[in-house]
């Protein structure tokens, strides 16, 4: 876990100071850049940069040409957070270990700040989308994965489910589009840029789906077993909101099941692009660190 631990701490280290220049300085005293800043600033696993980072190393291209592209995708994954927070929403008060942007900025304020953080990462997609044809479509794809297609239509099903009881193919593809539609974005935005061949991208889209329900598998696994302290965010909610997870669902053994079976599919594909000549140790510890983590 250290391995990944130190990757997300270098990825980081790379994307949060062109994060904090992705407004102007001119409008460094509006109260909605405030409110955006506070948390697109307020720290993260930044997971998804490392993804598209370590993809883009996979494929021995340069990390500066997917700049844009990954402080593109964490502006649009902090948006979501931020209008999932809110009271019509989740209602919580807590990420990433401090108020939540509308218990600290107001209702108002947290809805244009999202806006702000959606919209300016489009600016960021159509700056990029001028280097070429691959650029504009790894810019298209995002959108459309940011959209009623990927993560929104995942969080409407959710919406819509909420108080329900939903069947296991439900769970799946809300989540396969809620939570695994911005990390499919991380993992393939570098072979649609630079070309990889059709059976390289397609090893590496089931990967980020068996990384993406992973990664959900685990929060809900979280959720019940551990602690606001060590998450930084609420926890029980779930129950509180009487919403389908694979806990509710498969029980916790159950989940815990299901949470090793995506591991060892992921690290199967892994072995099959390390086949094919690719460079696959940097990307291993990062999976492990999804099914070991505890944050």
């Amino acid at each position: 876990m250290s391995d990944a631990i130190s990757m997300m701490k270098d990825a980081a280290e790379r994307i949060e100071p062109l994060l904090q220049k992705v407004f102007p300085d001119d409008l460094s005293t509006d109260i909605t850049v405030k409110a955006a800043y506070y948390s697109l600033l307020a720290g993260g696993k930044r997971i998804r940069p490392c993804f598209m980072y370590q993809v883009t190393r996979m494929i021995g291209r340069e990390l500066s040409q997917v700049d844009d592209f990954a402080c593109a995708l964490e502006m649009i994954h902090t948006y979501s957070l931020i209008h999932d927070d809110l009271p019509a929403m989740d209602n919580d008060d807590l990420r990433r270990g401090n108020p939540t942007c509308h218990k600290k900025f107001g209702e108002d304020i947290a809805i244009l700040a999202g806006d702000a953080l959606l919209n300016r990462a489009f600016e960021l997609l159509f700056k990029a989308s001028g280097a070429g044809d691959g650029a504009l479509s790894a810019a298209s794809n995002i959108a459309s994965l940011a959209g009623i297609c990927g993560m929104i239509g995942g969080q409407s099903i959710d919406v819509s489910s909420e108080g329900k009881n939903i069947s296991l193919d439900t769970l799946y593809t809300l989540q396969e589009k809620k939570t695994g539609a911005l990390i499919e974005a991380a993992f393939v935005t570098p072979c649609i840029l630079f070309g990889c061949d059709e059976k390289t991208t397609s090893l590496i889209r089931k990967l980020a789906g068996h990384v993406g329900l992973s990664f959900q598998i685990s929060d809900d696994i979280l959720d019940v077993v551990s602690s606001e302290e060590d998450l930084g965010k609420t926890t029980g909610k779930d129950e509180r909101d009487n919403k389908s997870t694979f806990v509710t669902l498969l029980g916790l053994d159950g989940a815990r099941a299901r949470l090793d079976e995506e591991i060892s599919s992921s690290y199967s594909i892994l072995d099959s692009l390390s086949d094919m000549g690719f460079e696959t140790d940097h990307i291993r510890p990062l999976v492990g660190f999804i099914a070991e983590r505890n944050f």
